[in-house]
């Protein structure tokens, strides 16, 4: 992934934009954190499995409510809400991820964040990413690098842990578009989870991406994922040094009006990368037809 912040000009302060947005997104933590103990209204949401709760609502009211203040020209693009427009022929586009990991909430288990990006001309510039259950921020800026809580620099560790250089911990994430019997999935998810020592499906992309730029996991694959949570992690971890391919290998451009299939990835720490698009290219390569 090619970061570097767009030419000509931004028409917005991101110093300013990253506090607007790291502040809606710790508000809207603390609102998660404070009612998720209790009773949570759980409605089906399409016909894939997903859901949708009142606190994924009452989180993107209250981040809606801060970003028009702050930016009432800015078009919004929100989980539950869709596309929000703003001025006429305004170029930048905020996505709104309230409450990624809804799944896990429904059944109880604390792993879940929430997620802004702000994008020009289709670009990400600026991802936050905040972990409610730790009360943790990252965000990072497209060509700025990245920030870890309290804004230290956020940076990938030289080395993996121990023992990870041969068994690396990976993560898979699939968008809900994607079928139980989709055999290309199947295929790619099978090959990567038998080169690795564990493969985490964790139903919250959001925080695979704040793990890898951590360095907490080693790479991260991802098969036709969401576009409105993949800009904010994604910039996330590039912006820590984790390298970014499509899964053909080549560069990868998140652009939020590109079409799914270039948005399926490979991430990870620089020296993985390769193995794993070998991964990747075997999957494909044992996928086609014979000649």
């Amino acid at each position: 992934m090619r970061t570097g912040i767009p030419s000509p000009a931004l028409p917005v302060d991101l110093s300013e934009a990253r506090r607007v947005a790291v502040e809606a997104a710790e508000a809207a933590g603390a609102l998660l954190r404070s009612r998720v103990d209790g009773p949570v209204d759980v409605r089906p949401k399409g016909t894939a499995g997903d859901v949708v709760t009142e606190l994924d609502m009452a989180a993107e009211s209250l981040i809606l409510e801060r970003l028009r203040a702050s930016y009432p020209g800015h078009r919004i693009i929100a989980e539950e809400s869709g596309v929000l427009d703003g001025a006429p022929g305004e170029e930048m586009v905020w996505l709104v991820d309230p409450l990624d990991g809804t799944n896990n909430v429904a059944i109880g288990m604390p792993v879940y964040a929430v997620g802004l990006a702000l994008c020009a001309r289709g670009e990400p510039v600026l991802g936050v990413v905040h972990d409610p259950v730790t009360g943790r921020t990252w965000s990072a800026l497209n060509g700025g690098g990245a920030q870890g809580p309290g804004g230290a620099p956020l940076t990938l560790p030289e080395r993996p842990r121990p023992g990870r250089e041969r068994n690396p911990v990976l993560a898979w994430t699939q968008g809900h578009q994607v079928r139980p019997g989709d055999a290309a999935a199947f295929r790619l998810r099978s090959r990567v989870e038998a080169g690795c020592a564990r493969m985490l499906q964790l139903w919250a992309p959001l925080v695979g991406w704040a793990m890898l730029a951590r360095g907490d996991i080693d790479g991260f694959v991802g098969y036709l994922p969401e576009i409105v949570d993949l800009p904010a992690g994604a910039l996330l971890a590039a912006e820590a040094g984790a390298e970014l391919r499509r899964l053909d290998g080549a560069p990868y451009e998140l652009g939020i009006d590109r079409p799914p299939a270039e948005l399926s990835f490979v991430a990870a720490r620089p020296e993985l990368l390769d193995r794993l698009l070998e991964t990747a290219a075997e999957t494909a390569a044992g996928s086609a037809p014979a000649s």
